[in-house]
């Protein structure tokens, strides 16, 4: 009988340190859609009017087109804020979220971007 309440115990115990867990991450999801999808957007926008000339002319449905494309999920997201250097590293350690971040790109890894190294955007 003590041997099935200390289990019960344990299994409580796990199950709140996982539900603590998967709070943290989607409080991490939140922060990135709050304050890197404005960010992300902004550079998104300034970097296609810069390039703007008659061969890539970068309408306005263009870098709409584009802004959806970065914003449309926290893992392009993020991985645009780190690639182009909105966020960096030690923002994610300050954060607490080095953890987070790892988890996001695994379970979104279908959702990726994938750069050319010649192209910086």
């Amino acid at each position: 009988m003590e041997i099935v309440v200390i289990a019960a115990a344990m299994l409580l115990c796990w199950m709140t340190w996982q539900l603590y867990r998967a709070k943290r991450f989607n409080r991490f999801k939140q922060l990135i859609r709050q304050e890197l999808k404005p960010k992300v957007a902004n550079k998104v926008a300034e970097n296609l009017l810069a390039t703007r000339n008659k061969l890539t002319p970068n309408t306005d449905i263009h870098i709409k087109a584009s802004q959806y494309y970065w914003t449309q999920y926290s893992a392009r997201t993020l991985q645009a804020a780190l690639r182009w250097k909105i966020v960096d590293e030690e923002w994610l350690r300050s954060t607490g979220n080095i953890r987070n971040c790892q988890h996001l790109f695994y379970i979104e890894k279908d959702k990726l971007a994938e750069f050319s190294e010649e192209s910086e955007a």
